[in-house]
C-alpha cells in the first residue's frame, strides 16, 4: 500500500502536495505538482512550504500557478488497504506471543515493534 507522502521539511508532518527540484546549471528551483513517485533528488513539500519557499540571491523560483491539490487515493491504494485489513482479520493468522515480563535495556516494555515507555519520574 502506498503511504501518504509527508513534507520533507524538518518537523513538518503535513501531507505533501508539491515537488521541489533544482536545476543547478540554471540556478533555478522548480516547485510543481506532486510527482507521481518520490525521487532521490527531489523534495516533497506541503502547500505552506511550497508557497513560502525562498532561494539564495541570484537564483530563480519557477512555481506552479494555481492550487496544489492533495493526491486522491487510487484503486490500488484502496485494494491494498482492503487486503491488509482482510489479512489482519484472518483467524488462521499466526499470533506473536508477547512475554509481558520482557523489559528492554531502556526500561521500556516491548510489544512487537512497539514500545510502552514507563511513566516519567514524578517530583
Amino acid at each position: 500500500m502506498r503511504s501518504v507522502r509527508r513534507c520533507s521539511r524538518t518537523g513538518c508532518t503535513n501531507p505533501a502536495v508539491a515537488t521541489l527540484t533544482y536545476a543547478y546549471a540554471d540556478s533555478t528551483a522548480v516547485v510543481g505538482p506532486l510527482a507521481t513517485y518520490s525521487e532521490p533528488h527531489s523534495y516533497d513539500l506541503c502547500e505552506e512550504h511550497a508557497m513560502r519557499l525562498t532561494v539564495p540571491r541570484g537564483w530563480e523560483v519557477v512555481r506552479h500557478e494555481g492550487e496544489f491539490a492533495a493526491p486522491e487515493p487510487s484503486v490500488d491504494d484502496l485494494t491494498a488497504l482492503a487486503e491488509a485489513v482482510r489479512e489482519a482479520g484472518r483467524v488462521d493468522r499466526p499470533v506473536d506471543r508477547v512475554d509481558p515480563n520482557r523489559i528492554d535495556p531502556m526500561g521500556a516494555q516491548r510489544r512487537g515493534h512497539l514500545r510502552v515507555l514507563p511513566d516519567p519520574i514524578e517530583d
